[in-house]
C-alpha cells in the first residue's frame, strides 16, 4: 500500500498496540468478545480523532490519516476496524454539528474513547436513498423531540454507550440526535447470531417515547440535508479503510503462501503483484479524496467506496485459495477475512446501495 498518512511515530505506536493487545484476541473477537480495552487504549492515542483539531481532542491531522488508521487495524482484525470506524464516525458527527451544547458535552469524551458510541444511521441512510422505510419517527414537543421506534441492529453498543440515530418527523423533515447512556426510554436486546462480526457489540435498539432535548440534537429539520452532506464523505471514506486493510492483509497472506506453494499457486487468479497494484491505486485515490474533504465530488467518493468492497472480496477469496485447505480452517485468518470482506460489501451503504447511487448520479450527469 502507498505511504501512510499517519506520522511514522504514531504508526509504530498503533502497530505495537495492535500486535500486543489486539492480535492475540482476534479469534475470541470473531466468536463474540468485544475489545473494549483495546478501543479505550486506542482512544488515548487519538485513534478516533485523527482528523480533528487539537482543540477538540484530535490529532490535528486529516481525514486521510483516519482512513489509514482504520486500515491499519483491519490488517489484523476486520471486526475491530469496524468498531474503530463506528467510534470515529460518531466523533465526526459531533465535529460537524452546529450545536455547541452537544459538541461541548460529547465530542472530547468520544475522541478520547472514554465514552464509546454506536451509530444507528444505517436505516436512515438506506431510507434517504429510497431503499427502505425509516424505522424511527418523532414529533416536536416544545424545544424537545419525542421519538419512537426500533432499529434491528446497531453496532458498538453497550449499556454505558452513547447512541446516535435519526428519525423522520410527523410534521415533515428529519432530525439527527444523541441518546445518552442509561436513558430510560432506550432498550437494548441481543440480535440473532451472525456468521461473523460477533464481537462488534451489535444489538437491537428500541426507543419508547424517548425525549430528545435541544442540547442533544445534532441536526434539526431545517439543517438536516446540509448536515448529511457535511458528514457523508467522511462516512464513506473511513469505511473504505476497512477494505484497504483487508486487501493488504490478503496480499501479505498470498506472498507468504507462495514461499512454499508458488509452483501451483501461479495458476490462480489475482496474484499478489496484481492485487498490490490495484491496492496502491485504490489507496492513492482514497487519500486524494480524503485530502479534498467536503469538496470531493460525491460520485468519486461513492466509486472509491464501491471499489474497496469489490477489491476486498477479490483479495480475500484469492488469499484463501492460495492458502489452500488450511485457509478453510475456522481458525485461519484467511477464512475469517472472507467473512469480514463480505461484511464490508454488505454494511450500509452496501455494494448494491452504492451502485444504485452511482447509477443515479451518472444518469443525472449525462442528462445535464
Amino acid at each position: 500500500m502507498t505511504r501512510s498518512a499517519l506520522p511514522h511515530g504514531l504508526l509504530q505506536t498503533v502497530d505495537e498496540l495492535i500486535q500486543t493487545r489486539l492480535a492475540p484476541q482476534t479469534q475470541a473477537i470473531d466468536h463474540g468478545l468485544y475489545p473494549a480495552d483495546f478501543l479505550r487504549t486506542l482512544g488515548q492515542l487519538g485513534g478516533f480523532a485523527a482528523a480533528l483539531p487539537s482543540a477538540e481532542g484530535g490529532l490535528n491531522l486529516n481525514l486521510a490519516a483516519q482512513v489509514d488508521l482504520v486500515a491499519q487495524v483491519a490488517r489484523t482484525c476486520g471486526s475491530t476496524a469496524f468498531l474503530v470506524w463506528c467510534q470515529a464516525i460518531c466523533t465526526w458527527y459531533l465535529h460537524q454539528t452546529h450545536n455547541p451544547a452537544a459538541r461541548e458535552r460529547y465530542l472530547k469524551p468520544l475522541a478520547a474513547g472514554t465514552l464509546l458510541a454506536g451509530t444507528g444511521m444505517s436505516n436512515a441512510v438506506k431510507h434517504l436513498a429510497g431503499i427502505e422505510r425509516i424505522n424511527l419517527r418523532g414529533h416536536r414537543d416544545g424545544t424537545d423531540f419525542v421519538v419512537n421506534g426500533a432499529l434491528p441492529w446497531v453496532s458498538n453498543l453497550g449499556e454505558d454507550h452513547l447512541l446516535i440515530a435519526a428519525a423522520e418527523l410527523d410534521e415533515g423533515g428529519y432530525v439527527m440526535f444523541v441518546v445518552p447512556p442509561h436513558a430510560p426510554a432506550l432498550t437494548l436486546r441481543a440480535c440473532p447470531a451472525f456468521s461473523g462480526m460477533e464481537g462488534t457489540g451489535t444489538l437491537n435498539v428500541r426507543l419508547k417515547n424517548a425525549r430528545i432535548p435541544a442540547d442533544d440534537v445534532l441536526a434539526d429539520a431545517d439543517e438536516f440535508d446540509a448536515y448529511m452532506k457535511r458528514i457523508k464523505s467522511g462516512f464513506l471514506l473511513t469505511q473504505a479503510g476497512m477494505g484497504l486493510g483487508l486487501i493488504q492483509a490478503s496480499v501479505d497472506a498470498i506472498t507468504a503462501s507462495n514461499v512454499r506453494l508458488a509452483h501451483v499457486n501461479c495458476y490462480l487468479d489475482d496474484q499478489s503483484d496484481t492485487l498490490a497494484r490495484d491496492l496502491d491505486a485504490l489507496h492513492a485515490e482514497t487519500t486524494r479524496l480524503a485530502n479534498q474533504g467536503q469538496s470531493a465530488l460525491p460520485l468519486d467518493v461513492l466509486r472509491v467506496r464501491a471499489r474497496s468492497s469489490e477489491l476486498a472480496l477479490r483479495a480475500t477469496q484469492s488469499a484463501a485459495l492460495h492458502t489452500g485447505a488450511a485457509g478453510y480452517l475456522l481458525s485461519n485468518p484467511s477464512q475469517r477475512r472472507l467473512r469480514e470482506a463480505l461484511f464490508v460489501a454488505i454494511v450500509t451503504p452496501a455494494l448494491k446501495h452504492l451502485r444504485k447511487e452511482i447509477d443515479g448520479l451518472e444518469h443525472a450527469r449525462e442528462a445535464a
